[in-house]
């Protein structure tokens, strides 16, 4: 069993251990899915099991699944630094922001607001309200997200009066950028308007404190820095928000009653905004990968881990001739992405991956490779990874000595 008071030298190999996945290759892809404990699968694993040999139509299984529900409200409000009662369940980092998107109370001539270095899971809701309610829609351009008085001037010219909702990434899932996320909020909040966070490259790379951050709204992945199943994610509210924001989707789940004449009452809690059922197994493994962050590794040492590996890989990466580094090394979580001169993304990252067996991918709007340095990774991985880099670097696609092609893995959803 890993513990967090484990010497480094005996914690990182039974981490890696528990995280069989980190052998199949230099696993620098947790920005989009991270690698599943072994223990998270076993008890994934056992829930599947024993519905298709008992079933899932008892009623005892139904308040099972509540239990269960429950425990993952709490793993997850354990990481925001909240209380369970401010967690809904959710089925993706996007499920979040969409809610929180038609939570607000939209009328003609309001303004949403967010940033030109945003994850199309925060674009998209935005999209969809401008398109159906004619809502203006305005895009702050932040550059690469490294210099905070620009970031907050641009936010400042944007959020007018007017503006309804601000929806932002804690990190920048295209630069690795953190966003002064305090700051826009209390801006945001100062206009009247509300605050949806997009956490998905944040939670569980580096400490959130969702009430610190003036979040009304935070949405986090189940997949990514948390180590859980696909399909599951959870949404942060706040007290500002549970009473006062519609309920654009909804079902059984988010009712404490509801009657068949029409009358109602909501959860008053974050419940309300649980709108479908959930897959049993991905909730167990949900709650038991987070629980598993942070009582094995240790969350504080996650966070420092990630912090010195990625900074360190900055480095190395930024004294290669010929490499342009797009993340600011003073502003960074667990990403870190760049471009090498003379090649295109892509075939970049297909020579990488044949000569390190690296899992990564591209950021296409900015022709960049973008790695997650995560705290299982160890600094032989990353050494061999740099040293690749500094090979690709040297030659053009028509000068690198020939490999055969394999087909390269890479992700990209919220």
């Amino acid at each position: 069993m890993v513990t967090p008071f484990l010497p480094d030298d005996e914690k990182i190999p039974a981490l890696r251990e528990a995280l069989p996945s980190t052998a199949a290759g230099i696993y620098l892809n947790t920005g989009s899915c991270g690698p599943l404990p072994r223990e998270s699968a076993h008890a994934m694993a056992e829930a599947e099991a024993w519905e298709l040999r008992t079933g899932r139509a008892d009623p005892a299984y139904y308040d099972e699944g509540l239990e269960r529900k429950g425990e993952a409200r709490g793993a997850v409000a354990a990481v925001l630094g909240t209380d369970p009662s401010h967690i809904a369940l959710t089925h993706a980092t996007t499920d979040g922001m969409n809610v929180a998107t038609w939570a607000a109370d939209w009328r003609p001539g309001d303004r949403a607001v967010t940033t030109s270095l945003e994850h199309p899971g925060t674009l998209a809701p935005l999209w969809a309200v401008r398109e159906r309610l004619g809502v203006d829609l305005s895009i702050a351009d932040v550059g690469l997200g490294g210099d905070r008085a620009a970031i907050l001037e641009a936010m400042d010219q944007a959020i007018t009066p007017a503006t309804r909702l601000v929806a932002i990434s804690h990190v920048s899932f295209a630069t690795g950028a953190r966003l002064p996320v305090r700051e826009i909020a209390d801006l945001a909040h100062s206009r009247g308007a509300l605050v949806a966070v997009d956490g998905a490259q944040a939670v569980g790379a580096v400490p959130v404190d969702v009430a610190a951050l003036g979040a009304d709204f935070y949405a986090a992945p189940g997949q990514k820095w948390l180590l859980g199943p696909e399909g599951m994610g959870a949404l942060y509210c706040a007290d500002s928000v549970l009473d006062r924001p519609r309920v654009a989707f909804s079902g059984y789940g988010a009712f404490e009653k509801l009657d068949p004449d029409g009358s109602g009452r909501l959860w008053p809690d974050a419940r309300r905004f649980e709108n479908s059922t959930f897959h049993l197994p991905s909730v167990i493994g949900f709650a038991r990968s987070t629980a598993w962050m942070s009582m094995y590794p240790g969350l504080p040492w996650v966070y420092d881990r990630i912090a010195t590996l990625a900074a360190a890989t900055v480095d190395m990466l930024a004294d290669i001739p010929g490499v342009e580094v797009l993340t600011p090394r003073e502003n960074m979580a667990g990403l870190v992405v760049f471009r090498i001169a003379g090649w295109n993304s892509p075939e970049a990252l297909r020579e990488l991956s044949q000569r390190t067996y690296c899992i990564a991918r591209v950021i296409p709007q900015l022709d960049a490779i973008r790695i997650s340095v995560g705290f299982f990774s160890t600094g032989g991985e990353l050494r061999r990874f740099r040293d690749g880099v500094a090979l690709v670097a040297s030659h053009t696609p028509a000068t690198i000595p020939h490999k055969p092609k394999i087909e390269i893995i890479q992700g990209g959803a919220e």
